[in-house]
């Protein structure tokens, strides 16, 4: 076994590991009903998982990606420590290794062309990176295969990524078109979120002080992360910030933010920019004080 080949079997293990912690926590998401944590903020994430096109024939999508991901991991290990089970030699094992990554790959790719028709607008972060590791995957393992080899497996690679299309193909095409997206019919009109929770003197200090440097927040009316933002700093202080609604007219299919958020090239709800420094996600106070270079009096320190 050349170098070369160890190092292949080490990224696939390597890769294959990340993607399984990746989708086990995604499986363990829906498995529960709970909601995804979205890195970026908003709540992209969790529309996705909770469609119906997070489920192939019955079974969970990301119990189908963590049994995948698994699986590479798996033969990678084995084929780097050449000790494979039953009797498989290496050849063999690496050609299952190919046929795991291609039909992963081809899957990658139906995804991000569902996920770009059938949730426009819609950025989930989780996807994303499922798709990078695929792909990653696939070339990774295609990279130890020799010219000739790979010509004399395209025809067997070229039925196996069409199998994974057909199969999906089918599983989705059960689908109600009204139901086929959480994102894709909906119509909302804009609705404004009661903030309940008081402020504190610190809230209301550190409010004025961010509306004096001209610190604005980008939101959305129907990010709970936005509202959960608000009730950190409670009414009074809410009432004080720069707050930027990205969709003043309600939300629909086809709908497009205001150009001032446009313009600030945002990647989810909500998103802050302070001093040229742009932070995602709803922010502790302590860290929009500390962004913001506000002086924190002892008297008034966050609880």
């Amino acid at each position: 076994m050349s170098s070369s080949s160890v190092s292949t079997y080490n990224w696939c293990a390597g890769l294959g590991g990340v993607g399984f912690l990746e989708t086990a926590y995604l499986t363990f998401l829906k498995l529960t009903n709970s909601d995804a944590f979205c890195p970026i903020g908003g709540g992209n994430c969790g529309d996705v998982l909770s469609s119906d096109y997070a489920v192939v024939f019955g079974v969970p999508l990301p119990l189908i990606g963590m049994i995948s991901y698994g699986l590479v991991a798996a033969l990678g290990l084995q084929l780097s420590g050449k000790k494979l089970p039953f009797g498989i030699d290496e050849s063999n094992g690496r050609l299952l290794l190919l046929g795991c990554t291609t039909s992963m790959a081809a899957a990658s790719g139906y995804f991000l062309y569902m996920l770009s028709t059938k949730f426009s607008g819609t950025s989930c972060s989780y996807c994303l990176l499922s798709a990078f590791l695929s792909f990653s995957l696939f070339f990774i393992t295609l990279k130890d295969f020799g010219l000739e080899e790979i010509q004399k497996f395209l025809g067997l690679q070229l039925c196996i990524a069409s199998l994974v299309i057909f199969s999906l193909n089918t599983s989705y095409a059960t689908l109600r078109p009204a139901s086929s997206s959480s994102l894709a019919n909906i119509n909302l009109e804009y609705f404004t979120t009661e903030i309940t929770t008081p402020s504190s003197p610190f809230a209301i200090s550190l409010a004025r002080h961010l509306q004096s440097i001209g610190a604005k927040m980008y939101g959305a009316f129907w990010c709970s992360h936005c509202q959960e933002q608000k009730q950190i700093f409670g009414k009074e202080a809410a009432e004080l910030l720069n707050y930027v609604e990205c969709f003043p007219d309600g939300f629909r299919k086809g709908s497009k933010m205001i150009k001032a958020c446009a313009d600030a090239k945002l990647e989810g709800f909500p998103t802050w920019v302070i001093n040229g420094q742009v932070l995602s996600g709803d922010q502790e106070l302590s860290e929009l004080a500390k962004v913001s270079e506000f002086k924190i009096e002892e008297s008034n320190q966050p609880s």
